[in-house]
């Protein structure tokens, strides 16, 4: 268990972290918050390159402080730049990498291990290929079979699919969800399709505070008496959009379907209740009700 005490972390006046306190067992969670809510401080303290000002972290009990090194070896992170030695061959960056993880055993196991990563990202005829000559999307890839290199017990994902097109998106949410299977995986990002996928649960920041860890259904349902949706002429669109918070308008036979956020009941004014999505709870929660 992962466990988070009263963190803070201040940059001058601001609060990056105010008393942000969670637990996290095996399984994967997904971060969510607008830019500015912490998230990157948050990731940046779980993965030893910054101190919190106050509060604790445990891991199984024990402070990841006086664990040091022991803790360091169970973090897997992937970083959201795509950092890399740009002249290092795809072989030779993973075993540098092992070699920073610390990773024993003799050099032929190490390199099956790292072919059988390769192949899993669909990187394994790039064994000899330079950083620098690959792709946005096979950078993207590499960077996740380094962050799995080793087994880690705490798997860090910060915008693992940026950059990938839809195969690949698909190919690397599942490689995540089984990873998730033995470990605490935290997969940050902005792509809230990826976390619908394959999140058990969800953490929503904002201004450095933990809004709550919940299960993506458990968060739909608070919001779902306040999504409302109509279907109109294109003359009304205008007027609900100075209105109301539109989440999503497309054109459809009868006219122009809206969805709206509200707090109000709007039936009387022929608007219907629909289930809500979770780009929704976001928004509902990030507009800073």
């Amino acid at each position: 268990m992962l466990e988070l005490q009263n963190i803070v972390k201040t940059y001058g006046e601001k609060r990056a972290l105010d008393n942000f306190s969670l637990q996290l067992e095996n399984g994967l969670y997904g971060l969510l918050g607008e830019n500015g809510a912490g998230k990157s401080t948050l990731i940046k303290i779980l993965t030893c390159n910054l101190k919190q000002d106050e509060g604790s972290i445990l891991m199984d009990g024990r402070s990841v402080r006086e664990m040091g090194q022991e803790y360091r070896a169970m973090i897997g992170y992937l970083p959201q730049e795509s950092v890399g030695y740009s002249q290092m061959r795809v072989g030779e960056f993973m075993e540098y990498v092992a070699a920073l993880k610390g990773i024993s055993g003799d050099r032929k196991s190490l390199q099956n291990e790292i072919l059988k990563l390769l192949e899993q990202v669909h990187l394994e005829r790039e064994l000899r290929t330079r950083f620098c000559q690959l792709s946005g999307g096979m950078k993207r890839r590499l960077l996740f079979a380094q962050a799995v290199l080793g087994d880690p017990k705490l798997l860090i994902l910060d915008e693992p699919t940026a950059g990938l097109d839809p195969n690949e998106r698909i190919s690397m949410r599942n490689l995540i969800a089984r990873e998730a299977m033995d470990k605490i995986v935290i997969l940050a990002t902005h792509i809230i399709s990826d976390i619908d996928c394959v999140a058990d649960h969800i953490i929503l920041m904002q201004h450095g505070k933990n809004m709550g860890c919940k299960r993506p259904e458990e968060w739909m349902d608070a919001v779902k008496d306040k999504v409302w949706e109509i279907t109109c002429d294109p003359g009304s669109v205008e007027i609900f959009q100075q209105q109301y918070a539109v989440t999503a308008m497309r054109q459809c036979r009868e006219g122009i379907n809206m969805r709206i956020l509200s707090e109000e009941n709007m039936e009387s004014d022929g608007w219907k209740h629909c289930e809500p999505t979770l780009d929704e709870v976001y928004l509902y929660y990030s507009s800073g009700k």
